[in-house]
């Protein structure tokens, strides 16, 4: 009697993830394993795709979400989960909601409302809270049904937080019995299966601020307490660590990047190395430090800004000009304090001082998150006709006409349009030989950085593999298909821990995507769409997933042509996705 096997991936291409030359092979899967590539079938299939004319891949593997809160809703974490990621890593940038003591639960939401812009009332709707410590986090975790893998990092400002309270967290290096516990409970994380920690250290202005407009806990972190955790690491052999490092000093950043890795011996993947658009100098500086870190025997991978998206926000939920103390002082609080503090004349004066006084870091940050102030444009003005005359006009353009300074108009505008009026960057336009050039010069470079979950009324990150296939291998013709999926799905599973995943080869789990090239988009409009499908009635922007024919995840298929089929066959990746316990994919 003929074998009967589980499903039949038949007449692709086959691009294995491993940089071999692709390839026409069938695929067979069994019990979620890829049980055969090519020759002879081996049974019967009790389900076939039909993959001629598509490409068979591995399903890519997104090292830089924030869907800490959002995968208690979105079993598929989307939009990450419509563009063929199958495997996430979670509690990046070192926050996150565990280790949490029920007291501190509100804040930790209020943390996450400004930091990554996640909407409070949708958090505290979706991610019902049943876990104070790491272990209980993860069962937890482990009982969510799941529409992708994920791994879980222990989030350094919640451990901070966790041992010494919020305000001495953020105002002192820890003690030495500090020191001592949180080394333990980072230890207990491990042990139930979390695969190192994160953390983002921007200096006191950071561009990421708290909820209250101070830095975050890691951001003024020491060196001592952040070697302190690396010490576990070393200790265990075991484990990574992510890290957005930007004081200030770019030298003392490296400097100690390098330290860390030393300290640690095992992996860190550095945020980020992005291309300026003119000057090569830029990015080839950054890949050259990588070189010299793997010549030293550092393990030291960077991620690469490679994704493409335009910036659409409104004052109201704007949080990326905190690098400035007068920007970050006018958006902090409610929609009525920032109204307030929007008409104050001498806040409105010190926060154009700034900008013309600014200093390169914050020139430069200003001017690649949302564009610099005077090239916005208006997009949207809260349907009131007497503004309507201000859309499609930039902030100069208008400043010029009405002799104020951009940013006047800007603020003015915002208050006419009770902080609805909604500012455009500029498409500045993406040098495509610099961003392949950050691909194809160093080995230890990886695509991304999705933030998916995070920013979600005015970032969608989470489109960056669709975008990097069809902008730099099909149109521009400048990375070939075999070494984009090695850096979309094994070099990131390598980097990050995970095992046995990234690669399609006999034995290994089918996560697996089915596409065609030729049609493959994340949609026309640069800036994504909004829709209205967060919990407590929130909205976000969205970019959807043109061209798949079949996302599969254990080898069962979540999405077919776009559309969901409600299964969810993913895991948690206790330390990688070995020595998982029996029954962790039950919901």
């Amino acid at each position: 009697m003929s074998q009967i096997i589980d499903l039949h991936i038949q007449g692709g291409t086959l691009v294995d993830g491993t940089r071999a030359p692709r390839r026409q092979a069938d695929l067979w899967i069994q019990d979620g394993k890829v049980l055969q590539i090519g020759g002879p079938a081996p049974g019967t299939a009790r389900q076939t795709i039909d993959a001629s004319g598509h490409i068979v891949a591995p399903g890519f593997v997104d090292l830089h979400t924030h869907y800490d809160a959002q995968i208690h809703w979105d079993p598929y974490c989307t939009i990450s989960g419509w563009h063929g990621v199958t495997s996430v890593v979670l509690g990046n940038c070192g926050f996150g909601f565990v280790p949490v003591k029920p007291e501190f639960r509100e804040r930790s939401l209020l943390t996450m409302t400004r930091t990554e812009a996640i909407p409070y009332d949708t958090m505290k709707a979706g991610m019902p809270w049943k876990w104070e410590t790491a272990p209980e986090y993860m069962d937890n975790l482990a009982r969510v049904p799941k529409g992708v893998n994920c791994i879980q990092y222990m989030p350094t400002a919640s451990l901070m937080i966790y041992v010494m309270g919020l305000e001495e967290a953020k105002s002192r290096p820890a003690t030495a019995a500090e020191r001592a516990e949180m080394k333990r409970l980072l230890h207990e994380a491990m042990d139930a299966g979390m695969c190192g920690f994160s953390i983002q250290r921007l200096g006191p202005d950071s561009t990421q601020a708290d909820f209250d407009g101070s830095p975050m806990v890691t951001d003024t972190m020491c060196d001592e307490d952040i070697l302190n955790l690396a010490e576990v690491l070393r200790e265990r052999g075991e484990g990574f660590i992510q890290i957005t490092q930007a004081t200030g000093d770019i030298k003392a950043d490296l400097e100690f990047l390098e330290k860390l890795a030393a300290t640690a011996q095992r992996p860190i993947l550095h945020n980020a190395i992005v291309p300026a658009r003119k000057d090569p100098r830029v990015h080839r500086r950054s890949l050259q430090w990588l070189q010299r870190c793997r010549d030293k025997g550092l393990p030291i991978y960077g991620q690469a800004g490679t994704v493409r998206t335009g910036f659409s926000f409104t004052l109201e939920h704007w949080n990326l000009y905190d690098a400035s103390p007068a920007w970050r002082e006018l958006t902090t609080g409610s929609k009525a304090d920032k109204l307030r503090k929007m008409g104050d004349p001498e806040l409105r004066e010190r926060v154009i001082h700034e900008a013309e006084e600014a200093d390169r870091r914050l020139q430069v940050i200003q001017a690649g998150v949302g564009g610099a102030i005077p090239a916005l444009m208006v997009h949207k003005v809260n349907k009131q006709p007497e503004l309507e005359a201000y859309v499609g006009r930039s902030l100069g353009q208008i400043a010029a006409e009405e002799n104020k300074h951009p940013i006047e108009v800007m603020l003015d505008l915002s208050l006419a349009g009770d902080l609805n009026v909604e500012f455009l960057g500029p498409d500045k336009g993406f040098n495509a030989e610099y961003m392949a050039e950050i691909i194809n010069g160093s080995d230890y470079t990886i695509p991304g950085v999705s933030d998916g979950g995070a920013h979600t009324k005015f970032f969608t990150g989470g489109a960056y593999t669709t975008d990097f296939l069809y902008w730099l291998v099909r149109d521009e013709q400048r990375i070939t298909l075999e070494e984009a999926h090695y850096r979309l799905s094994a070099l990131p599973a390598r980097a990050a821990g995970f095992k046995n995943r990234g690669v399609l080869r006999e034995g290994a789990p089918a996560d697996i995507v089915v596409y065609d090239l030729a049609k493959l988009s994340d949609g026309k409009e640069w800036i994504g769409e909004i829709v209205e499908d967060l919990p407590a009635g929130e909205w976000r922007r969205i970019k959807r997933a043109v061209g798949y024919r079949a996302i599969l995840v254990n080898g069962e298929i979540t999405f077919t042509d776009g559309e969901c089929t409600g299964a969810t066959p993913g895991q948690l990746l206790r330390w990688g996705g070995v020595k998982s316990s029996a029954g962790e994919r039950a919901a």
